[in-house]
């Protein structure tokens, strides 16, 4: 298990890396094109749940692949491994990362403010649980991770970005990093004992953020 979690941060950091470069240009575009917080927030309530959605699948891909269990449990399973590690990702590391810039953030916990967000949750898990495949390109889902934290940013924080851009790229890179390992690999292969040490079949890709 630990040499599989290392080897998938490893493989995820290139990646994740170019995501988090491509959210600081865009947030610098943000700045200096002044585009209002609304249009932010309007973008982060679209690819948050996209991103929600992703999550849901692969988690319940994964956990329905190596383990038959009750329909309960999976949907349990793919919820808190989407919803909650989602939230981490896209709304939780970026307030943490704001608040410790000193930017001036709010905090905000998009499932409980939107509660669509569930449903589309269970959407993504109803699909895990049909097509148990995770071959899904890795790329589009550091992107979709990626500016969905950075849109958080700069839907509920106010600061002068251009001089933190530093600091926004590794919390950006952190925001995706090591929760897309998490939901993909470790939380549903937590519950899988028997099977958490087996190497993945061929073909199979956890290539989710």
């Amino acid at each position: 298990m630990l040499k599989r979690i290392i080897s998938e941060l490893k493989r995820h950091a290139p990646f994740t890396a170019l995501g988090a470069l491509t959210g600081s240009a865009v947030m610098a575009i943000i700045v200096f094109g002044d585009v209002p917080s609304e249009v932010s927030h309007t973008i982060f309530y679209i690819l948050h749940p996209l991103h929600v959605i992703l999550s849901a699948l692969v988690t319940t891909a994964i956990y329905a692949k190596y383990r038959k269990a009750k329909l309960w449990a999976v949907f349990l399973i793919g919820w808190t491994g989407s919803i909650g590690i989602a939230t981490i990702s896209d709304a939780v590391i970026p307030y943490l990362g704001g608040s410790l810039l000193h930017a001036q953030m709010e905090f905000h916990v998009p499932f409980i403010e939107k509660w669509w967000i569930n449903l589309l949750a269970l959407g993504g898990i109803a699909i895990g649980l049909r097509k148990q495949t995770t071959r899904i390109p890795h790329a589009g889902h550091v992107l979709l991770s990626t500016w969905a934290s950075l849109f958080y940013f700069t839907s509920f924080g106010v600061a002068n970005w251009i001089p933190l851009l530093p600091f926004v790229f590794l919390f950006l890179f952190l925001a995706v990093w090591i929760p897309c390992c998490t939901s993909d690999i470790v939380y549903p292969l937590l519950f899988v004992r028997e099977s958490a040490d087996l190497p993945l079949q061929h073909g199979d890709e956890i290539n989710h953020s």
